[in-house]
């Protein structure tokens, strides 16, 4: 809606990840790296933690766009599945030409498909999303496929995507043996004060493809105070102030505009313990 009015060749700020935008923090670009060395040296079971909003599914993204032309990928997003269905879908997604039968069959074809892979040398990668949802007994399922492998490799790189209750779902004792084929953790924290204002900066830049400055500073760093590093609270606090912009005629985004915001936000309305501003009103030079 606001995108010509502030001549965006796309939303800067669309909630939906998209790994154009994927900005190169310190914790991003290491998660990132963590998750690429582990997958292409086949190290067999990762997980990445972070609070809800803090970035997994777009370094996913980012990480899938990295992996080269010889890596297979099953993504799966529905974590509200048996064991059966859970195989099914891996198998829909690397689209094998599967016989339907029972969960040792598919398990079974499952696996003539990954050696057949590694034949090839092709790499076979599951990822998946929201991996707090899986119950127990599930995951003991998903356990079971990171036995698959040679004398020398494993013959599928699994990687958990989850919010912090999946770090004490792991946890659990019936899950040790799974606790113990984990090769790599990660725990994906919220974006630094610094770190934030550069994202905003360059999610501005790409979408604009532009050095315009579009929020003054008093603006971003009350983006910042408010958000408190979660990407996804910084990208619909900076949509919802364009928005307000456009509406207002504003060329640029001053603190009025984002305190409005703010006091509109269902985080406010919902959960109205959000500090008061400790931005001090000599730092706010141009924002009317």
């Amino acid at each position: 809606m606001y995108d010509s009015f502030y001549k965006f060749k796309e939303p800067p700020f669309n909630l939906t990840p998209n790994s154009r935008f994927f900005f190169e923090s310190d914790r991003h670009t290491e998660a990132l790296s963590t998750l690429y060395y582990a997958i292409e040296q086949r190290k067999g079971f990762v997980v990445i933690t972070g609070d809800i909003g803090s970035g997994k599914t777009t370094v996913c993204r980012a990480l899938i766009n990295k992996l080269s032309a010889n890596t297979q990928v099953a993504l799966v997003t529905n974590t509200h599945l048996s064991g059966k269905d859970l195989l099914v879908s891996i198998l829909d997604d690397l689209e094998v030409d599967y016989k339907p039968g029972s969960k040792a069959k598919l398990h079974g074809q499952l696996n003539d498909y990954l050696i057949q892979q590694l034949s090839r040398d092709n790499n076979v990668v599951l990822i998946i999303d929201e991996a707090q949802n899986l119950t127990p007994s599930v995951l003991e399922e998903v356990r079971m496929l990171s036995n698959l492998e040679t004398e020398n490799e494993k013959l599928i790189q699994i990687l958990f995507l989850g919010q912090p209750e999946l770090k004490k779902k792991l946890s659990l004792g019936k899950l040790e043996q799974l606790r113990q084929r984990i090769a790599v953790y990660y725990e994906l924290a919220p974006l630094s004060a610094d770190d934030t204002r550069k994202y905003i900066k360059h999610r501005l830049q790409v979408a604009s493809e532009s050095d315009r400055e579009y929020f003054t500073e008093g603006a971003i760093a009350r983006v910042c105070e408010f958000s408190g590093g979660v990407p996804r609270l910084i990208n619909s606090t900076c949509d919802n102030a364009l928005l307000t912009g456009f509406a207002e005629g504003k060329d640029k985004i001053g603190l009025d505009i984002i305190e409005e915001v703010i006091a509109e936000s269902p985080m406010t309305q919902l959960a109205p313990k959000i500090p008061k501003t400790k931005i001090k009103e000599e730092e706010l030079r141009d924002i009317k």
